[in-house]
């Protein structure tokens, strides 16, 4: 059950998001950090934020360890667990750190197709996973897997679409 600060710190840091693209990166790294102040050194949502803030400012090396200290907290709720999971697999991309970074992927791919598990963020994983793909040399994988999380918006020619980006994905995790 969520507490009244609780909520009013997520009305902030969601305030700070939707004004993103008017801060400058330091701004915007500050703000948060000021935020997460108010929370403790551990918590896993002020980790994530701070994460999150740093990965926008593109200050990927910082942000790497955040989101890995919000996750191994295991206290993140399912959306910001995968939300950190994703943005965490596309920072080691950047890093050049691509096993890594498809390994994360995948697992949360399988994550999402195990009984009673969430599909939300299902294609923004894909999407994430066709770009590591990429910077991999594997475009044909990478275009497969896009064409595959394309191919049910459609408004024809469904089915042998996704025929043909299985055939070129291998694994679509439809």
């Amino acid at each position: 059950m969520s507490t009244r600060h609780e909520d009013d710190w997520d009305t902030r840091v969601g305030a700070v998001w939707e004004r993103v693209a008017d801060l400058d990166p330091t701004t915007l790294v500050a703000t948060i950090d000021a935020l997460a102040l108010e929370r403790a050194a551990d918590d896993p949502r002020a980790l994530f934020e701070r994460a999150c803030a740093r990965d926008t400012a593109g200050r990927e090396t910082e942000a790497e360890p955040l989101y890995r200290a919000a996750l191994a907290s295991g206290a993140l709720d399912d959306y910001r667990r995968a939300r950190a999971t994703i943005q965490l697999a596309s920072t080691l991309r950047i890093l050049g750190q691509l096993d890594e970074s498809e390994r994360l992927l995948v697992a949360e791919l399988d994550r999402h197709l195990a009984p009673g598990h969430s599909r939300e963020l299902h294609d923004e994983a894909r999407a994430t996973l066709a770009l590591t793909f990429l910077e991999q040399g594997r475009a044909a994988e990478a275009a497969g897997l896009a064409l595959s999380a394309l191919a049910p918006r459609l408004s024809r020619y469904n089915r042998s679409m996704a025929a043909n980006a299985a055939r070129w994905a291998g694994k679509t995790w439809n």
